[in-house]
């Protein structure tokens, strides 16, 4: 393929390389120019464009993506059609995408317009996941290139989805009286949760003594109706020998690993018994949080069985995030201060449902103090020095209504996309030793610097390593203390929405404290502020 500029009248039958408009009509990139095309570019003054002249043997970037799609075995894959030199590849199935490196590698390195994306290798996927992508990226290549593609993936395998068949499984969990039943139950929950992914489901729970004979007792017991059996330990496995492994062997089955350089996760057993996988899980998956489980869980779903050498492959991309309630983190805990938590008052929204001539929510007046300055005094009580406040809509009025008081000020000048702006703008600026941060609303009159020292002194008595949420008579509400291990997912939020969904999907504990009616009283219409005893600005 030769590309370049050349004169307009000179460019007939060539393939434009960058959309042009003629006119009213836009001309595609990839577009084969005609007589009509030249003329109409010379009248508007086109007198030079850029294209592409195809050589002897050259396929366009559709043509060709479709071509190395098409050797691709299409077992459980969906292809899309072909454009703009793309064909995406998704799964069909629930399942497991395996992928081999070596046939990815030598496919991307037969000529650099020819390119091959996917997922990594083992990730779970569910229907209709994107799994790989077919790119070329000019508008033509070589065809014997395109042919030597072709004659890779039919002879070896690129990618594949391996389908999840769904098992019948049993929990057997041993019983210490360290052990919490609350934990056991929430274990229950989570295992079944992750095999519904599958559509696998948890048929039985059988809760026994943390023995050798009682865990090899539920083994025999339960294994000709399940033919997937997970052993949680009330203890961590310390030896080979101990008492999952051991019981294993004592049902009459063969333990192929004890432990895995996958962390969190380091603890697991895989052995079985006949046919039927016997996994002893590590105490990380009571977590629902990705862990070593996971890995190897999907693998037996998918029908694979994992050797020592896959097993002991896993290192290099196997430090995991951290699960906050673990019991033995790996460095002791710092001891955590009241000063740690830093408070971010969120001030910026336009107070909308006020309507055209409500005034401003935060400007009216409790007491002859204007609600802002009332929100932020409290903020103040709790953290001295450690507050910031973010404003946005109204910005001068609100800053003019707490001067004086000793605060950061955040300007967010995207509040009108919604809160998840002011909650990353609030982020940034309690800078980066902070081990949590209470977000609170500034319309919440009821709130004082004793609950928000309540909810502080729970969040440190935790260790820094649970959320700590406020109710009303049991029901959520505000605010919220989030430790630094969500501060990434809440640097990711975007247009009008909360922590909410951090806090339900994060996987850490999450402590309520009860402050009364005034976790839930925030006012957002004329109405509610008169009925709380406030006056609105005129």
């Amino acid at each position: 393929m030769r590309f370049g500029p050349v004169k307009t009248s000179e460019a007939n039958g060539a393939i434009l390389a960058h959309a042009v408009k003629v006119d009213e009509t836009r001309l595609p990139k990839g577009h084969r120019l005609s007589p009509a095309d030249i003329a109409a570019l010379n009248a508007c003054g086109t007198l030079e464009i850029t294209v592409a002249r195809l050589d002897p043997g050259d396929l366009m970037e559709d043509e060709a993506a479709r071509l190395i799609a098409a050797a691709i075995a299409p077992d459980h894959l969906r292809f899309s059609g072909a454009a703009t030199g793309r064909v995406n590849v998704y799964s069909r199935v629930a399942g497991l995408f395996v992928a081999t490196r070596e046939t990815v590698d030598r496919l991307n390195r037969i000529d650099p317009a020819i390119t091959l994306a996917c997922l990594a290798d083992h990730a779970p996927v569910q229907p209709g996941d994107m799994v790989a992508t077919i790119k070329i990226i000019p508008l033509a290549v070589a065809g014997h290139f395109v042919k030597q593609a072709q004659t890779l993936l039919q002879s070896h395998a690129a990618f594949e989805v391996k389908p999840f068949a769904a098992r019948r499984a049993a929990l057997i969990a041993t019983q210490l009286p360290t052990l919490k039943q609350q934990v056991m139950d929430k274990t229950r929950t989570i295992l079944a949760a992750r095999l519904r992914q599958s559509g696998s489901a948890l048929l039985t729970e059988r809760r026994v003594a943390h023995t050798e004979s009682a865990v090899a007792a539920a083994i025999d017991d339960l294994l000709p109706d399940h033919n997937l059996l997970v052993v949680f330990g009330a203890s961590a496995v310390a030896d080979p020998d101990d008492v999952i492994p051991a019981a294993i062997r004592r049902a009459g089955g063969a333990v192929d690993h004890v432990g895995m350089p996958v962390d969190p996760g380091n603890l697991l057993v895989l052995g079985r018994v006949g046919e039927t996988p016997v996994v002893g899980a590590p105490g990380c998956a009571r977590s629902p949080r990705e862990n070593g489980f996971d890995w190897i869980l999907d693998r037996i779903l998918a029908g694979e069985w994992p050797s020592f050498d896959d097993i002991t492959g896993l290192g290099v991309g196997g430090l995991l995030s951290e699960i906050p309630s673990r019991p033995q983190p790996r460095e002791p805990a710092t001891q955590l201060q009241l000063e740690s938590v830093a408070v971010v008052v969120l001030a910026a929204g336009q107070a909308s449902r006020m309507g055209a001539d409500g005034g401003h929510k935060l400007l009216a007046t409790f007491d002859g103090v204007p609600l802002v300055r009332r929100s932020v005094e409290a903020a103040l009580a709790a953290a001295p020095g450690k507050v910031s406040v973010v404003t946005g809509h109204r910005e001068a009025d609100i800053r003019g209504a707490l001067e004086g008081l000793p605060v950061t000020f955040v300007s967010n000048p995207d509040y009108i996309s919604g809160m998840a702006s002011s909650l990353t703008a609030g982020l940034s600026a309690i800078g980066g030793r902070a081990a949590g941060m209470l977000v609170m609303l500034a319309d919440m009159p009821g709130i004082g610097g004793g609950d928000l020292r309540r909810l502080i002194e729970c969040f440190v008595g935790e260790g820094g390593r649970s959320i700590v949420r406020a109710t009303a008579g049991g029901q959520r509400g505000n605010p919220v203390v989030l430790p630094r291990q969500t501060f990434s997912a809440i640097r990711q939020l975007v247009g009008d929405v909360g922590a909410r969904h951090i806090i339900e999907k994060s996987g850490l504990p999450v402590i309520d404290v009860e402050l009364g009616a005034q976790a839930r009283l925030d006012l957002d219409t004329a109405e509610q502020i008169v009925a709380a005893g406030g006056i609105l600005e005129k």
